[in-house]
């Protein structure tokens, strides 16, 4: 029990350290929040329909817990192997973030709960999966900007320039995931449980993209979407 709660008290001022604490109490708080209201929504209607939510929200959260640990762990991304297996393994999960936003197409009317709170209910978790996403989109906003300012790249990129042209085409990327995981319902670890079948539907899309025309209309107007989104808060963040 005492190694718990030293590793606790530990794990408390490295997020402390770091500026961590209060957005991770913050994140952790309104992931409960969402469990909640789903667990009332099974108790009222007797149903489990959208627990999967829960789910769906733990994998968003991985993206953000990848991205946490080089933050607060700086040491890691001096480590070129650790620093490549996390950035390789958040840039698969990170289209689970926004990709809550497509649990929307799960609302419908039924008798044993009022529509508008199954709305609420998808949109909570929806934005909190967003908040996961940007947030750890901005983690890797801060280790590319140290490595650009650390190399001999500064002279040649500006990171001012560089960096959000860089978030841009990950979202346009996420978008694309989002189309993966949606519509042909690949998951983040199929890529090692069934990786020819993926890289064939990846790649038929980019040889015949004129066959594919949802793939192409998804992967546009969801990552301009999430463009919008990210440039507002971008500008709500760095507002004087």
């Amino acid at each position: 029990m005492g190694f718990l709660f030293s590793n606790a008290n530990y794990m408390i001022s490295q997020l402390k350290l770091a500026r961590r604490f209060n957005e991770t109490k913050l994140l952790f708080a309104l992931s409960a929040l969402c469990l909640l209201l789903s667990i009332g929504r099974v108790l009222f209607s007797a149903t489990p329909m959208f627990l999967f939510l829960n789910w769906n929200l733990f994998l968003a959260f991985v993206p953000w817990a990848l991205s946490s640990l080089l933050i607060v762990y700086p040491k890691l991304q001096q480590k070129k192997v650790a620093v490549a297996g996390l950035l390789g393994t958040w840039l698969l999960f990170f289209p689970n973030a926004p990709y809550i936003l497509t649990d929307l197409f799960h609302l419908k009317y039924v008798n044993s709960m009022p529509m508008w709170f199954d709305l609420l209910l998808i949109l909570s978790f929806a934005w909190v999966g967003l908040l996961f996403g940007y947030m750890s989109l901005w983690d890797m906003e801060k280790i590319l900007k140290r490595y650009l300012q650390t190399s001999r790249l500064k002279k040649v990129f500006n990171h001012r320039l560089v960096i959000p042209v860089f978030s841009s085409v990950l979202l346009f990327v996420g978008s694309f995931g989002i189309y993966l995981g949606r519509f042909l319902r690949w998951n983040s670890w199929d890529i090692i449980a069934d990786p020819f079948a993926l890289i064939y539907d990846i790649g038929d899309r980019f040889v015949n993209p004129f066959d594919h025309p949802r793939t192409w209309g998804v992967t546009l107007f969801m990552g301009v979407f999430l463009n919008v989104v990210y440039w507002s808060l971008r500008l709500i963040k760095y507002r004087k």
